[in-house]
């Protein structure tokens, strides 16, 4: 797939992108590249390949679901530089 200038110009201005003018044909000719790579790699038959996440196997370590104490409120506001009944106090903000 060959691009243009001015394709690239219009791509360019959608992406918020600034590209001069002297750049606009190797640019065309840069992405016309990765597209026609893009192609040949389509035409590769991969029916009979499973997808997979990683090339490694490997099994995430689980931990038992229990419940954990969870009334630790005054520890987690305990360094707080400060707080009232178990809640940060921030400066407020407002413009």
């Amino acid at each position: 797939m060959d691009l243009d200038k001015e394709t690239v110009a219009s791509v360019a201005k959608l992406c918020r992108i600034e590209i001069q003018e002297q750049d606009l044909t190797p640019m065309a000719q840069e992405l016309s590249n990765i597209l026609s790579w893009i192609e040949q790699l389509r035409e590769v038959d991969v029916s009979s390949c499973e997808p997979l996440s990683s090339v490694v196997e490997a099994e995430l370590k689980m931990r038992d679901d229990t419940v954990m104490d969870g009334d630790l409120a005054e520890d987690v506001v305990g360094n707080a530089p400060d707080s009232t009944n178990n809640y940060f106090l921030v400066p407020k903000v407002i413009e």
